[in-house]
């Protein structure tokens, strides 16, 4: 099994709702996204997936969140933009996107801040 990785961030500002502390709080965090993507062959290129591609695709639903009140867009409207939801988030959007194949996003983490990340993964082999 082949995988490849990329980096990427952006900023954003959110409340977590009902879970007590200062995160019901308004606040943000410069947050940073590691996509790895996974394939059991390389394509005619000898690549997993263009990193170009896996950047431009990444970005993309990125700046759906860039520079945004996370709590407004429609997929947190009924769940908190944890850092849990955001991993989630940005994985679907990015697999229905790139998965083609036995390509297919293997994992997504979200750091909020240099020492707290959450990871949402596939399960299945």
């Amino acid at each position: 099994m082949y995988e490849v990785r990329i980096k990427a961030d952006f900023s954003a500002a959110h409340n977590l709702r009902e879970v007590g502390g200062k995160c019901e709080s308004l606040h943000g965090h410069n947050f940073a996204v590691e996509v790895a993507v996974e394939s059991e062959s390389l394509d005619e290129g000898g690549m997993v997936i263009d990193f170009r591609l896996l950047k431009a695709t990444t970005k993309e639903v990125l700046d759906t969140l860039d520079h945004r009140y996370l709590n407004d867009l429609p997929f947190f409207r009924n769940q908190n933009p944890s850092s849990e939801n955001l991993a989630a988030y940005i994985f679907s959007e990015v697999s229905r996107r790139i998965d083609r194949g036995t390509r297919r996003v293997r994992r997504v983490s979200v750091w909020e801040s240099e020492t707290s990340r959450a990871t949402y993964q596939r399960t299945e082999s």
